[in-house]
């Protein structure tokens, strides 16, 4: 509550606001208070509002002379100052109310959405009676965005935690009742460490067609307040009746739980007076539009997409890597970019040609000069081409030093903007769309490509509508009615360019002080003859105005006020200058009143040109991405992926690929790799390999070129061939959540059983080490059955990173179409002297293998993952290394002699059955080259026990030799 110069806190907010914001609070008469200094409100709010609370801010709406004039009348002089609600933030609204505060703290670039959930159960039999319909509705209030969606979700609510991931919102509405499993995700997505406020209304009152009503009574009111300007053009006034059918057509189209998500929506933004944006058709879009993909919450969290794993910070992550646009309405635009890559095979190869255009001009930028002097004619097209980068250049660095001109455009149209940022945001706009238009766009039919300035279709559409005629000539006529200076100073008494026609009640108060102070001038004059003085003048004195300074033995009337002296003089007040006075105090705080009234007339005017400079910021901010992808394309040496036609098979052929990130850490030391994936021929991958190896990096490298194609990004590769996909689906690392009660397996399970599901012939699918959060045969069993699936029902692209050698026996059913791989390295052999008595092994060397990982895929499949090796590298205890060790040698001993006895059974069998031929239990080993392949087998495994057993270094090699020849031999044929 604003009293005097400080904002005071009562009662338990005061409570709340000293142990937030570390002030004191102390009782005062009834009431336990705190208090801020007003030029400091901002920074406070912002603190109070980081925290999750709710802030309202009151204000005294009543001046001193305004109720000393009151009072005056007759009117109520012992009341106290009248005061009102003025405004109220949250974290979802304080960036669109920001520009009220003062002292505001800095604003975060980041989105912050508003999100309304709602659910309905769906009757089903079995598993899908598990599912739910659910409703979101997502409003960024600071930027005008709306995102709207309806779909159906499973028992563990994958699809609402993808929404939650991809859109971070910071302040949640649950409409009751919801669902147990709803209620619950929500809950752990806002829990105490999020600072996520939480607000649960009741959702009964919009059933049955109330949300619809409710929303349509919203139209009728806009229609019936808006407001109206004499001098607006007719088409001004369509292109409003155009937005706002577009709004109506937006809601008579939504799902019955988006409805009632939207009307939650809207009454909660009508305690913010900030209702209204609502009614732009505009600002809608779809979760899921048919051009684009949506990542899963899996595929965004394991991908580090967003954030990276370890402390949940953007550092080391993909938009962190590839994110180097200039202005903040851009950056939040290529966060939804990189979340939703597209799936239409014309848009993304839109995106790639103005890419690559704009990235040709920066090489140009260089040579344009010298090209100039040599090549006469052909001048012009490289002077367009340097042209190019250098404007959008120079556009995007002025809007990224200028104010969030995308959330200013949204204040000024809640009428929350400052005079200094409504000019500074329509100024940037204007000097942009005028440095925009220097670039020729001439019609295609009347102007060869050779000599347009810009080629790409993209592009040329992304500047016509940034330097639209009609943004710049209504930014002109808007800023034509203020004072710059005064609109920097916040002097809003001055800030209107009045006249009769324009601002009539400004320029009536205006001539209203102006009459005021001649009559304190006409005095003056009096007062000149009154003492005979020709040459006396007001004075002003410490603020103190309108002073008649006379010398002390200067006789004057009694009824002359002092006010204040010196030793030489002293200065009064006289009855007519105070009565005069008061009056010119009066007009003034009048004036004041009219143009806060004008102001806030003057933005909601604005509604009328909202929709166009709008689309001309969204404009920008897709340059600003474009400009973005071509310097990352620059200055990493990516090249332009090529994508097949939509008819052709699913295929992915990567030359000499690289993790963005990975790279952007390593820079040439990073060693890249080849995938080679045809829906026709080999379109699974079993990778194996030791531990820390690059089996991780290499199927999320897969992964990242992908969405990076598909976003319209150039790829970190020598080539790149691919085809659209319509999803890509992973299943990595380990994680259980405590929250929801579900363990480690379950969560593993339940990621390969979505994959399952929602994958589809045209999709990519990661999967690492599937099985290993149970027992070995289980694990086995599921990994096997998972890819038996993928590869037999779905047939889809599949990289399957594995450990378990079972899974290889896969390749002879699918024969060409499942390769075996593996991360190659080299080992070097370190003996360890390790014994152990009571498990019966003699003191002896083993083997524990130290490795160079080479970090290089190659085919075929690797027979160790060396775990001791990483053990080693963990700084286990030597001794637990070592039991570990002769723990696996025995395992692995027991395991040959268990194959041994079972090779010499099958091979002593025949023997015992008479001849080969008579045995019917034999089968196909009955057959006569089986015979030779036994008799080999038999040789070499004499030869390796006698050179085992033999003490003998000559007798040993001699054995190993022998060995060797039989195999060689029989490879051979």
């Amino acid at each position: 509550v604003e009293v005097g110069y400080r904002f005071r806190f009562f009662g338990e907010d005061a409570a709340v606001a000293a142990s937030v914001l570390g002030i004191v609070a102390h009782p005062d008469r009834s009431f336990l208070t705190a208090s801020v200094p007003t030029f400091r409100l901002g920074f406070h709010v912002r603190r109070l509002v980081d925290a999750g609370h709710k802030v309202g801010v009151v204000r005294q709406t009543e001046t001193a002379a305004i109720k000393a004039a009151a009072a005056a009348r007759g009117g109520g002089g012992a009341a106290p100052f009248a005061r009102e609600l003025s405004a109220v933030y949250t974290r979802a609204t304080i960036e669109a109310g920001a520009g009220e505060m003062e002292g505001g703290g800095a604003p975060e670039e980041g989105s912050r959405y508003l999100v309304c959930v709602v659910d309905k159960e769906v009757d089903a039999v079995g598993r899908e009676g598990f599912e739910v319909k659910v409703g979101v509705v997502a409003i960024e209030v600071s930027t005008g965005e709306v995102v709207h969606g309806e779909f159906m979700d499973g028992a563990a609510r994958s699809g609402l935690e993808a929404v939650l991931l991809g859109l971070a919102p910071v302040e949640v509405i649950l409409g009751t009742p919801l669902s147990f499993s709803t209620e619950k995700l929500m809950r752990a997505y806002a829990g105490p460490a999020s600072n996520v406020r939480v607000e649960c209304t009741s959702r009964n009152c919009f059933s049955e067609g109330g949300a619809l009503a409710e929303l349509m009574s919203l139209f009728e009111k806009s229609e019936v307040n808006s407001p109206t300007i004499e001098n607006d053009k007719q088409m001004m006034e369509i292109n409003e009746e155009d937005n706002n059918l577009r709004g109506m057509e937006g809601v008579m189209a939504m799902p019955e739980l988006v409805a009632q998500a939207m009307a939650l929506s809207v009454h909660y933004l009508k305690g913010f007076g900030m209702e209204r944006l609502i009614c732009f058709g505009s600002s809608f879009r779809p979760f899921t539009a048919n051009t684009e993909m949506s990542l899963s919450a899996n595929a965004l969290q394991q991908l580090e997409v967003l954030k990276n794993n370890s402390d949940g910070s953007i550092e080391g992550s993909l938009f962190q890597t590839m994110n180097n646009t200039c202005t903040a309405f851009g950056s939040r635009l290529f966060r939804h970019w990189l979340t939703h890559p597209l799936c239409d095979r014309n848009l993304i190869c839109a995106r790639h040609d103005a890419i690559s255009e704009i990235s040709e001009s920066m090489g140009s930028r260089q040579d344009s000069v010298s090209i100039r002097q040599d090549e006469g004619d052909g001048c012009c097209a490289a002077s367009a081409r340097s042209d190019l980068s250098t404007i959008l250049s120079s556009v995007l660095t002025m809007l990224g030093r200028s104010l969030d001109s995308q959330r200013g455009i949204t204040r000024i149209f809640h009428c929350k903007a400052t005079a200094k940022e409504f000019v500074g945001v329509i100024q940037a706009v204007l000097t942009a769309g005028k440095e925009l238009r220097k670039l020729v766009l001439e019609d295609t039919d009347n102007v060869s490509s050779q000599h347009r300035t810009v080629h790409s279709s993209l592009l040329r559409r992304l500047i016509s509508t940034a330097s639209s005629s009609a943004v710049l000539a209504n930014a002109v006529k808007l800023l034509s009615c203020l004072d710059k200076d005064a609109a920097d100073q916040g002097d809003m008494i001055n800030l209107f360019i009045s006249s009769v026609d324009q601002f009539p009640e400004v320029a009536e108060g205006h001539v209203t002080v102006q009459m005021a102070k001649q009559k304190l001038d006409l005095l003056i004059v009096e007062y000149r003859k009154q003492l005979g003085m020709r040459s006396l003048e007001y004075k002003t004195v410490s603020g103190t105005a309108y002073l008649i300074e006379l010398p002390v033995d200067r006789r004057v009337p009694s009824n002359w006020m002092k006010v204040n002296s010196t030793k030489k003089t002293i200065r009064y007040h006289t009855p007519e200058v105070l009565k005069n006075l008061d009056n010119l105090l009066l007009a003034k705080e009048e004036l004041a009143v009219i143009c806060r009234k004008t102001w806030h007339k003057f933005l909601m005017d604005f509604g009328k040109y909202y929709a166009q400079f709008q689309a001309s910021v969204e404009s920008l901010a897709a340059l600003d991405c474009l400009y973005s992808l071509a310097t990352l394309a620059k200055q990493n040496n990516y090249v332009q992926p090529n994508f097949v036609p939509e008819n052709e098979a699913s295929q992915i052929h990567i030359k000499d690929g690289r993790h963005p990130v990975l790279e952007s850490l390593l820079g040439d030391n990073f060693v890249p790799n080849d995938t080679d994936l045809h829906a026709d021929g080999q379109y699974c991958q079993i990778v194996t390999g030791p531990n820390m190896g690059g089996k991780s990096c290499y199927i999320r490298q897969v992964a990242l070129i992908t969405i990076m194609a598909q976003v319209g990004s150039f790829v970190p590769a020598s080539s790149a061939i691919l085809h659209v996909v319509d999803g890509i689906y992973t299943r990595m690392g380990a994680s259980d959540s405590i929250q929801q009660g579900t363990s480690t397996f379950y969560e593993e399970m339940n990621e390969a059983s979505n994959i399952l599901q929602n994958c589809s012939s045209r999709s990519l699918v990661i999967i690492d080490e599937l099985g290993r959060g149970t027992s070995t045969h289980d694990g086995v069993a599921i990994a096997y059955a998972t890819l038996h699936y993928l590869l037999k029902n779905k047939k889809c692209i599949v990289i399957f990173v594995t450990h378990y050698p079972k899974i290889l026996d896969i390749q002879s059913e699918f024969e060409g179409s499942v390769g075996a791989y593996h991360v190659s390295y080299l080992s070097t052999r370190k003996l360890l002297q390790i014994s152990d008595e009571k498990m019966g092994i003699s003191t002896e060397t083993e083997d524990l293998g130290e490795i160079t990982f080479l970090y290089k895929l190659v085919a075929g499949a690797s027979d160790r993952s060396f775990g001791l090796n990483v053990a080693l590298l963990a700084q286990l205890p030597l001794r637990c290394i070592k039991r570990a060790s002769v723990m696996a040698a025995k395992l692995q001993e027991e395991m040959s002699k268990r194959d041994e006895n079972k090779l010499l059974r099958l091979m002593d069998e025949p023997s015992r059955d008479g001849p080969w031929e008579s045995s019917p239990e034999v089968g196909l080993l009955c057959a006569e080259p089986h015979q030779g392949l036994m008799e080999a087998c038999r040789r070499i495994l004499r030869d390796m026990r006698s050179a085992q057993s033999n003490n003998d270094v000559t007798n040993t090699l001699s054995c190993l030799k022998s060995a060797q020849e039989i195999a060689s031999k029989m490879i051979k044929g």
